[in-house]
Formats: structure tokens, sequence, C-alpha cells
């Protein structure tokens, strides 16, 4: 068995995530998100979905991205 890096549940289905280089283990999707997914630079909203990458800063979509400055993004439909 192996431990959830997140809620340190010792867990016998728990699930890797390889990323960056690292290996991290988790027992559920809700702790793989709470330390995986990016939160957004101007509502501070964990992303789950596809967000919106400009500059090296991450927001949740366009709308938050020209909030901070970001010309020229919007969502795709």
């Amino acid at each position: 068995m192996a431990r959830c890096e997140v809620c340190g549940n010792d867990y016998g289905m728990t699930f890797e995530v390889h990323a960056q280089g690292a290996v991290h283990v988790f027992d559920c999707f809700a702790c793989a998100i709470h330390r995986m997914a990016p939160i957004c630079e101007h509502c501070r909203v964990q992303i789950i979905g596809q967000g919106v990458e400009a500059e090296g800063k991450w927001y949740c979509g366009a709308h938050c991205a020209r909030a901070e400055g970001e010309a020229g993004i919007v969502d795709k439909v």
C-alpha cells in the first residue's frame, strides 16, 4: 500500500501522477486536484479545466487574464 501525499491515507488503490520529472501519489482525484491544479492569478480559483497561460502566469479563463492586463486573449467556443 502507498500513502497519499495530501491526506496521508494509507490506501491499497492509490495512483501515481508523473509530472515535470516528479512522481506524486494520491488516493483520489480530489487530492490530486488539490495538489496539482494551478491557481488563477486573478480570482484565485483552482484551475481544473483548460485554463489560459500568458507570460508564465495561469488564469481560469480569458476574462481573468484580461482583468490582469493580458491583451488579445479570448476564450475558444
